[in-house]
């Protein structure tokens, strides 16, 4: 049986987080969230989301951060957050160097040079 993710709309993302729903529109644009659409340009949060926009708040609200310390704030935690990741970066830079040594399939180095590329970016999203 496959589970599917979580999907919110704006309205129960909003009610789950106790703001209004122009709120989250203002955080969307403010912290650079952009929810997935459905082909009519309806929002769907998923969970992860739901999370950030939870910090978010906390931050604002209960922490009394303006927006822009509360944005200093989440880049100081996903800057600390890639200080646990780089060992796993590092062994893969490694995989590709010694592949890069012993093969001469240029076409498996460059597959493996975009999935560094693809984990960079999905690490910029934590």
């Amino acid at each position: 049986m496959r589970m599917e993710k979580r999907k919110f709309r704006i309205g129960e993302l909003a009610g789950k987080i106790g703001v209004e729903q122009f709120v989250i529109r203002f955080w969307e644009k403010e912290f650079g969230i952009k929810p997935a659409r459905s082909q009519g340009g309806q929002r769907f949060y998923q969970e992860k989301e739901l999370k950030r926009f939870e910090l978010i708040k906390d931050l604002l609200y209960r922490k009394k951060f303006t927006i822009a310390g509360a944005k200093l704030e989440l880049k100081k935690r996903r800057d600390n957050a890639e200080f646990i990741i780089p060992s796993k970066t590092t062994t893969f830079e490694s995989e590709i160097n010694k592949l890069a040594k012993t093969t001469d399939n240029k076409e498996i180095l460059e597959q493996f040079i975009e999935l560094k590329d693809k984990l960079a970016k999905l690490k910029e999203l934590l």
